[in-house]
C-alpha cells in the first residue's frame, strides 16, 4: 500500500508536467507564429540586403533614439509627477465622488490613439514637441495612477503618524518614509509607461508631423513609402534593445512590489484628509480636470464649422465624406470596427487565460526552474507591447503565406495582429487575479477526487468570473481604437474606424474634418461607456482595474 502512495506521488509531478506543457502550447505557438516569425522575417531581410550594418552606423538613426528616449522620458516623468496625486485621492482619500475618479482616471488609456491626437489637435491645431509630450503623458497617469494606488493602500499609516509625532513635517514624513516604500510601485509603472510612449505611433504621426519623429514612426516611414527594409530593420534592433531594457527594470520592480505587498495586509486606511492633504487632494483633483480638457475640447470640435455649431461631421457619417474620400460610409467602418474587435478579443482571451493559468501554475510550483520559465513566458508575452506594429504588420505580408490558406487575403489578418496588441493587457489583467485565489481550496477539491479541470470549473471560474469579463471589455475597447498594425492591415474597402479617421484628417475639407472629429467623439463615448461598465460592475471589489502593471 506504502509502496502504491509513493509511486502515485511521483506521478503526479509528472502529470503535471505533461499538463502545463499541453496548456502551454497554444499561447506559445501563437505568440511564435504570429510574432517572433513575422518580426525575424523582417529583421532577417534587412540583413539580408546588407545595409543594417550602414543604418545602424548613420548620426540619424542615433539622432532618431535618442529623440526617442528623451521624449519618451519626459513623458514618463510628467506621467509620474500627474500620477501621484491621484494615487493619493485613490488610497487614502474617502470623500464623495471618489469612485468616480477611479473611473475618469481610466479613461485616456483605453481611448484610441488617433482620438487622442484629434483631441490634442483641437487646443493645438499646429502639433509640436508640447503637445506631443503631452498626450503621451496623458495616455498613461492611469498606469501610474492605479499602481502606485494598489501599493499605497497596503501601507501602514501609522508610520506616517510616528514621523509626524517625530517632528517631521509633512512633506519630510511623504520623502523620508512613504516615498521610499512606493518606490518598487513607483518604478514597476515608470518602466511600463515608457515603455508605451518610447513606442507611441499615432500621436506622434497625428502631432509630431515630419519635423518630429520617432523610431516607430520612422520605421513606418522607412517600410511603407521608402521600402528601405535594411534602415527599418536596423531601427527596429534599437527600438528592441529599448523595450527589453525597459521589460527588464520593469520585472523587477513588479517584483519588489508584489513582495512589498505580501508583506502588509490591505487594512482600511482611507479617511477625511487632514490639514495639508487637502493640497494633495486638490493637486489630485486638478490633475482629473486637466485629463477631462482634451476630450471637451474634441467633443467641442466635433460640433464647431466654420458657420457655427452644426451636426454636420454626424450627419456626414453615412456617406463617404468630400470627393469620396473613404471607399465605404463612416458607419460600415464604424461596424467593421465592432465586428474585428470581437474577433480579436475572443482570440486574445483564449491565449491570455491559458497564458494566466500556465503561469500561476508555474509560480506554484516549486524549484527555480520553474519559477525562471514562468519569468521568461511573462517577459515573453509582454514583448509584443514594445516591438513595431509596423513591423509586425509588414511581417505579416511575407510569411503567412506560408500557411494553409493564405492569412494574407484573410479577414482575420487584423483581429490577429488586434489580438497580439491586447493580449500583454489581458494577462497582467487577469494573472493576479488567478494568483489571489486560495490554493487551499484547490487543494481540498482536489482532496475530494476533483479532476483539474473541475477545479477550475468549481473554484477558480467562480472567484474570477466578474475579473474575466471586466478583462474582455477592457481588451475589446483597446482593440477597438487599435491603429499601429490596423493603419497598415486594413484594406481600404474595409477600414476600421480609426483607420478611416486618419484618411479623412489626411484629405481636404472642412467636412472631411468635421466627419474625423464626429467619428473621434463616438470612438470615445463607447469607451467611455465601456469603462464605467467595466470598472463598477466588471472587477472584483478591491482589484485594480488597470492589472498588474
Amino acid at each position: 500500500m506504502a509502496h502504491a502512495t509513493r509511486r502515485l506521488s511521483s506521478a503526479r509531478p509528472t502529470f503535471r508536467g505533461t499538463g502545463l506543457a499541453a496548456l502551454a502550447v497554444l499561447p506559445l505557438g501563437f505568440l511564435v507564429v504570429f510574432f517572433a516569425w513575422p518580426v525575424a522575417a523582417i529583421i532577417g531581410r534587412g540583413f539580408g540586403s546588407g545595409g543594417v550594418g550602414t543604418a545602424i552606423g548613420d548620426p540619424l538613426t542615433w539622432k532618431l533614439a535618442g529623440f526617442t528616449v528623451a521624449s519618451a522620458g519626459v513623458s514618463t516623468i510628467v506621467a509620474v509627477l500627474a500620477g501621484l496625486p491621484v494615487a493619493f485621492l485613490l488610497a487614502r482619500v474617502r470623500l464623495p465622488g471618489v469612485s468616480l475618479v477611479r473611473t475618469l482616471v481610466l479613461v485616456p488609456f483605453v481611448l484610441p490613439t488617433v482620438v487622442v491626437g484629434l483631441a490634442f489637435r483641437a487646443l493645438w491645431p499646429d502639433g509640436g514637441l508640447l503637445p506631443l509630450v503631452l498626450a503621451n503623458a496623458f495616455f498613461n497617469v492611469a498606469v501610474v495612477a492605479r499602481t502606485v494606488s494598489g501599493l499605497w493602500s497596503h501601507l501602514d499609516p501609522r508610520t506616517v503618524d510616528a514621523a509626524r509625532a517625530l517632528g517631521a513635517s509633512p512633506w519630510r514624513a511623504f520623502r523620508s518614509v512613504t516615498l521610499p516604500a512606493l518606490a518598487p510601485a513607483i518604478a514597476s509603472s515608470a518602466a511600463v509607461v515608457f515603455l508605451f510612449c518610447a513606442t507611441s505611433f499615432g500621436v506622434v504621426l497625428i502631432l509630431g508631423g515630419a519635423k518630429y519623429r520617432t523610431l516607430e514612426t520612422e520605421i513606418y516611414l522607412r517600410t511603407v513609402e521608402l521600402l528601405d527594409l535594411s534602415g527599418a530593420a536596423a531601427l527596429s534592433l534599437v527600438q528592441f534593445a529599448a523595450v527589453v531594457a525597459a521589460l527588464v527594470v520593469g520585472a523587477l520592480a513588479r517584483r519588489r512590489r508584489e513582495n512589498a505587498v505580501r508583506l502588509r495586509s490591505r487594512s482600511e486606511t482611507a479617511r477625511r484628509p487632514r490639514g495639508g492633504e487637502w493640497w494633495a487632494v486638490a493637486a489630485g483633483l486638478a490633475v482629473i480636470a486637466l485629463l477631462m480638457t482634451p476630450i471637451v475640447a474634441l467633443l467641442i470640435e466635433s460640433v464647431s464649422t466654420s458657420d457655427g455649431w452644426s451636426l454636420a461631421g454626424y450627419e456626414a457619417l453615412a456617406g463617404q465624406g468630400s470627393r469620396n474620400a473613404l471607399q465605404v460610409s463612416g458607419w460600415d467602418a464604424a461596424s467593421m470596427s465592432l465586428r474585428t474587435a470581437f474577433d480579436a478579443t475572443t482570440l486574445a482571451m483564449i491565449v491570455g487565460v491559458l497564458a494566466s493559468v500556465v503561469l500561476v501554475a508555474l509560480r506554484r510550483t516549486p524549484g527555480r526552474l520553474a519559477r525562471g520559465m514562468g519569468e521568461t513566458m511573462d517577459a515573453a508575452l509582454m514583448l509584443p507591447l514594445g516591438v513595431s506594429a509596423v513591423t509586425v504588420g509588414f511581417g505579416y505580408l511575407v510569411t503567412l503565406d506560408a500557411l494553409p490558406g493564405d492569412l494574407r487575403t484573410s479577414p482575420l489578418l487584423v483581429p490577429l495582429a488586434q489580438a497580439l496588441v491586447i493580449i500583454p493587457l489581458i494577462v497582467r489583467m487577469v494573472l493576479p487575479v488567478l494568483r489571489s485565489v486560495d490554493v487551499r481550496l484547490r487543494q481540498a477539491a482536489s482532496t475530494l477526487g476533483a479532476s483539474p479541470g473541475r477545479v477550475w470549473r468549481e473554484i477558480d471560474l467562480p472567484l474570477t468570473a466578474r475579473s474575466l469579463v471586466a478583462a474582455a471589455g477592457f481588451g475589446y475597447v483597446v482593440a477597438l481604437g487599435e491603429f499601429g498594425a490596423t493603419s497598415f492591415l486594413a484594406r481600404p474597402d474595409a477600414p476600421t474606424l480609426p483607420v478611416a479617421v486618419a484618411t479623412l484628417i489626411s484629405r481636404p475639407g472642412e467636412l472631411n474634418n468635421q466627419m474625423a472629429y464626429a467619428a473621434c467623439a463616438l470612438l470615445m463615448i463607447v469607451t467611455v461607456v465601456a469603462v464605467v461598465l467595466i470598472d463598477r460592475f466588471g472587477a472584483v471589489r478591491g482589484q485594480n482595474s488597470v492589472g498588474e502593471f
